[in-house]
Order: structure tokens, then C-alpha cells, then sequence
């Protein structure tokens, strides 16, 4: 029983930070009405910008997480929306897809080319120790990424539904042309979208690269899984992408103890084929309607 414990937190805790790069697929659907696919490359890129902050700056390790979180919100946020979303989005949404995939390969060859093809390592926000939880031996990493990561969730879902910005930034996603007649900046709210998206990202990026390292790779990996997630849970809620996240990490986890770790990669992929057959709107999704 312990066991089962401890595999179940490890995979609660590693879960919630993929819903954080789930749920930015989610916003930039509703924001721009397509698929970001360098999502996996924003969560990896924010790791680099710290690491260039503490090799090249010489700042200390939380003032470097300030810088990392600072410039990704300003080149993966603010100019990823004007530079890429905002010349491409009126030639249609599958020229769009496309530019992001070119941004994917973009942002890791220049990571690998500029900074380094090695993986490096990466501090930790939390301590690796263990501790005894109900008779299971659980690292109080994990349990600070799981209590970070949730409230992380719970902040953005207040901030949406009981702030004026984030109900404007509903009401500008599900119809721009209403509201923008009741006088919602729609501009200013999907920039905000763009900006809460590459924090998410970065927030991801801070808590997972500790466990993965920091690799110009992660991203293939770690956004193939945050988009399955946001497709098992519900592409259009905020909560499904949560869902997903949480189901698909303790699922692996589950897979590689009880059963074999060789197969473990396939999970997330015939979890995907079997909510699609069953549930094509995914665990949470509806299918009518954009909201938030």
C-alpha cells in the first residue's frame, strides 16, 4: 500500500506540471483559435534563459527564475503574439499551425547550436528529501510540485471567473465581436492570454527541468504529452487540461511499476486513440460553446 502511495503522489506531482503546459494549449485555442505547437519548446526554453542568468549574469538562483520568467513573458508572450500570431492569424488558422511548428524547430536548434547540445543540470526549487507520508516515503519535491502546481490552477481559475480582466478575457474569447461592442479591448485581452501562457510555461519549466534536466530536446517530449493531455481532458476547458495532465502522469507512473517501464512512451498515445473513440470531446470538454 505504501507503494501504490508513493507511486500515486509521484505521478499526481509530475502530472500537475504537465497540466500547465496543457492548459496554455487550451488558452491559445481560445485566444487564436489554433494549435500551439512550440508549446513543448516554451516550457523548455525558460530553463536556458535561468541558466543564462546565472553562468553569464552571475545572478543568484532566485533572482535568475525572476529574469527567466521576465524575458520568456516578453519573447515567448509579447512578441511570440505580435511577431508570429498577429501577420499570420488573418491568412488562416493552418498557416498558423504550421509557423509554430517552424517556431518549434526554431527555438531548439537554437538552444542546442547557441547553448549547448549536452544536458544540463538544474537547480532545484525544492528539496530532494524524503518524508514519510502515511507509511510511504514521497520526496518533499514532489509534494511542494503537486501543493505549486494545483494552487498555480486554482490562482489562474479565480482570476478568470471572479476578476472583471478575466471575465473579459472569457467574454473576448468565446464571441471578440460582442464583446468588443460592449467595449472589451479584445486586442489587450488575447495579448494577456498570450502573456498568462508563457508564464504557465515558464512555472512548468521551473518545477520539471530539475527531474529531466535542461535539454534542448524536452520539449518533443514534454509538449507531445502536455497536447495529448489537453485533448484527454477537454480542449477547451481549463479543468480537462488539469484532468488530462493528472491522468495521463500517474497512469505512467502506474505502468512502469506494476506492469513495464519499456512500454511507457505508447501510454499517452492509446490513452489519446481511447478517449477519442469513446469521448471525442475528451473527459471534461464540451462540445458547443468556447469558454475558458
Amino acid at each position: 500500500m505504501s507503494q501504490f502511495l508513493q507511486v500515486l503522489l509521484s505521478g499526481l506531482a509530475t502530472g500537475s506540471i504537465y497540466a500547465l503546459a496543457a492548459i496554455g494549449f487550451a488558452l491559445v485555442w481560445q485566444a487564436a483559435q489554433t494549435v500551439n505547437f512550440a508549446q513543448g519548446e516554451f516550457v523548455m526554453v525558460p530553463a536556458f534563459f535561468v541558466l543564462i542568468g546565472m553562468g553569464f549574469f552571475g545572478m543568484p538562483f532566485w533572482l535568475a527564475l525572476a529574469f527567466g520568467l521576465a524575458l520568456s513573458m516578453l519573447v515567448l508572450g509579447y512578441a511570440f503574439k505580435k511577431l508570429i500570431v498577429e501577420p499570420i492569424l488573418p491568412h488562416g488558422g493552418i498557416t498558423l499551425i504550421i509557423a509554430t511548428m517552424a517556431l518549434a524547430i526554431l527555438l531548439k536548434e537554437t538552444v542546442k547550436e547557441s547553448y549547448s547540445a549536452e544536458a544540463q543540470p538544474f537547480p532545484a526549487l525544492f528539496s530532494n528529501a524524503p518524508m514519510n507520508f502515511f507509511g510511504a516515503a514521497v520526496s518533499i519535491q514532489d509534494i511542494l510540485n503537486l501543493i505549486v502546481s494545483l494552487s498555480i490552477v486554482v490562482v489562474l481559475t479565480l482570476f478568470l471567473n471572479r476578476t472583471r480582466t478575466g471575465r473579459s478575457m472569457q467574454a473576448a474569447a468565446q464571441n471578440p465581436a460582442v464583446a468588443e461592442i460592449l467595449g472589451v479591448n479584445v486586442k489587450r485581452m488575447v495579448l494577456y492570454t498570450f502573456l498568462i501562457n508563457a508564464a504557465l510555461a515558464s512555472l512548468a519549466a521551473f518545477l520539471i527541468t530539475p527531474v529531466y534536466l535542461a535539454k534542448f530536446s524536452n520539449g518533443e517530449t514534454i509538449g507531445l504529452i502536455a497536447f495529448i493531455a489537453a485533448i484527454v481532458g477537454g480542449f477547451n476547458q481549463i479543468r480537462g487540461a488539469l484532468v488530462g495532465g493528472l491522468l495521463i502522469g500517474v497512469l505512467d507512473n502506474l505502468t512502469a511499476t506494476y506492469v513495464t517501464a519499456q512500454y511507457r512512451a505508447a501510454l499517452p498515445l492509446v490513452l489519446l486513440i481511447m478517449i477519442i473513440l469513446v469521448r471525442p470531446q475528451g473527459i471534461m470538454g464540451t462540445s458547443e460553446g468556447r469558454s475558458v
